[in-house]
């Protein structure tokens, strides 16, 4: 893709030529398309446009393992996807990644926010550090702050600052406006929050202006965002769709093989395919009648040494080559040097990789 450069100097309109996701993007915040207008914005995106670019996509190669689950528990829960770019801010996908404020995690939860979203929080255990966990106390947080403020861009912000610190912003300016809340003359609110919301914006418009698909690389073991998962001979489209919350039409669609809306009453396990954003939720609420197909409960991060094989590195884990395989989506067992990984772990391991022991 070929990028104009801008410069304060640049009208909006130049803005809206070069990201016309902005739109889209400002609709899903209920930022109006004004913004696009506003100095302090566009003076941002002249001063940090380059540098986010560069955040964005080394947080793209860090968070592509969990991207698909992160924006299916989103979209399930009704807050728009984009709010995974509030993740991208606060921590660049990184699921240990750690504030000077003791804040961890995807999400960035502090203790205290993290206990009240039951989250467990203690020396041998710490939830913030799951993805599925800690994604959904999030949704929760979120939809309590839209619901008390009405407005998504006033939710992300209450998210960095506090309810009271918008509160009070709202109050003495007496309006919720956001280029009257962000203007730097009048400091209505914190210079971090003022530039936290530009930067969800911005990185927003620099994702859905991409033309790569940010959840997950296009190969072709994941063509078109489709994977393929193993059921039970017998079992009912119908009744897995219910469990995956999609249409049992799009679910036989993908199955076109399929004649009837039973696999064929076979006693053999049968593969199907499913969205690739629906993966979590089968293997947490689906089970084979003989084998459990459930994935170890914690997901702990590894860059892939010298010498390395995935036999060495499922051994050094105490987990399975396959189950490696499964959650990063490699066809084969090729891996390069500083290859980031994400491994499956029981709980017993993950408590003993928090303490430190080896």
């Amino acid at each position: 893709m070929i990028y104009l450069f801008l410069t304060s100097s640049v009208p909006a309109l130049s803005l809206s030529q070069k990201y016309p996701s902005y739109t889209y993007v400002f609709h899903e915040f209920d930022v109006d398309e004004s913004y696009l207008y506003d100095t302090d914005f566009i003076s941002f995106v002249s001063k940090y446009e380059e540098k986010l670019k560069r955040f964005y996509r080394h947080s793209l190669q860090r968070g592509k393992v969990v991207l698909p689950t992160m924006q299916g528990l989103l979209a399930n829960e009704g807050v728009s996807d984009l709010f995974i770019y509030l993740s991208m801010v606060e921590s660049g996908f990184s699921s240990n990644a750690v504030s000077p404020k003791k804040a961890v995690g995807l999400w960035q939860f502090m203790p205290a926010t993290a206990r009240h979203y039951d989250l467990t929080v203690c020396n041998s255990y710490d939830e913030r550090c799951d993805t599925v966990s800690s994604t959904s106390a999030a949704i929760h947080y979120l939809n309590k702050l839209h619901k008390q403020f009405g407005k998504w861009y006033l939710a992300a912000m209450a998210y960095n600052c506090g309810e009271g610190c918008v509160q009070r912003a709202i109050a003495k300016a007496g309006s919720d406006d956001l280029g009257i809340l962000t203007d730097n003359e009048l400091k209505y609110l914190p210079r971090e929050t003022r530039e936290y919301i530009r930067k969800i914006l911005l990185v927003a418009m620099i994702g859905e202006n991409a033309t790569l698909d940010f959840a997950y690389s296009k190969n072709d073991s994941l063509e078109n965002g489709l994977i393929e998962v193993e059921i039970a001979g017998g079992t009912s489209l119908k009744d897995l769709a219910k469990i995956l919350k999609m249409k049992t039409e799009k679910l036989l669609k993908l199955n076109g093989k399929m004649k009837h809306a039973m696999t064929n009453g076979q006693k053999n396990n049968r593969k199907i395919i499913i969205p690739i954003e629906k993966v979590f939720a089968f293997y947490l609420r689906y089970d084979l009648p003989e084998k459990k197909k459930l994935p170890k409960p914690h997901l702990v991060s590894h860059y892939v040494t010298l010498g390395e094989t995935l036999e060495s590195i499922a051994n050094k884990y105490h987990t399975d080559t396959e189950e490696i395989k499964a959650a990063n989506h490699l066809d084969d067992d090729y891996l390069i040097l500083d290859q980031f990984l994400v491994i499956p772990v029981s709980q017993k391991i993950f408590e003993n990789i928090s303490l430190g022991k080896k």
